[in-house]
């Protein structure tokens, strides 16, 4: 049965960035919807701003509603998922990709923009309510960082971790035009 995916991407990034593209692509073969948002304010992402385009974007989640973020992409769905839809609401699952709570070795300029993702609080209870099923996928090498903290955050969601060695922030840049274990992570939600 068809689904509806929603692509989030990273800070800085677009829907044509990284591994997106592919990912849209093999999603749109096997018969799902799919809706890659370009992000506001790409450079210097406000929640508000961010929270609010998605929800315009994703319309009526249900059960067959999946997302995928990428970075602080993660922290747009659960952010939305978290503002926007009442505790009954059940959406099917989410793939995060380098997602966090917490960051390390920002550049200069970059911790005013991160401090409100990090310092706002998140109600997890209503999140893991809200979505029955999610796979953190993350690098050991993560050049942002807090790698053991933002596994204990998402594992308080509930959230399968992938650990990935060497993948670094797992970007375009770093060479993932592809990356098969958010399909296959994806895959597995939908069954």
């Amino acid at each position: 049965m068809p689904k509806k995916v929603v692509l989030v991407h990273e800070w800085g990034g677009n829907a044509n960035t990284g591994w997106k593209p592919w990912l849209k692509s093999e999603l749109e073969k096997a018969g799902h919807e799919v809706i890659v948002p370009d992000m506001p304010d790409t450079e210097a992402p406000a929640i508000e701003k961010w929270v609010g385009h998605l929800a315009k974007m994703v319309n009526k989640p249900d059960k067959d509603t999946f997302f995928v973020g990428h970075s602080i992409g993660c922290q747009t769905i659960l952010r939305y998922l978290n503002d926007y839809l009442e505790p009954s609401a059940m959406v099917g699952g989410a793939v995060f990709v380098a997602g966090w709570f917490d960051l390390e070795n920002l550049e200069q300029g970059e911790e005013p923009i991160a401090k409100p993702w990090i310092e706002q609080p998140i109600n997890s209870r209503k999140i893991k309510a809200i979505l029955p099923k999610s796979t953190l996928i993350i690098s050991d090498n993560d050049p942002y960082g807090a790698f053991e903290y933002n596994k204990k955050k998402f594992s308080e969601l509930g959230s399968k971790i992938v650990i990935v060695k060497g993948a670094g922030h797992i970007t375009g840049d770093e060479g993932f035009k592809e990356f098969p274990p958010i399909l296959s992570e994806l895959k597995t939600l939908m069954e």
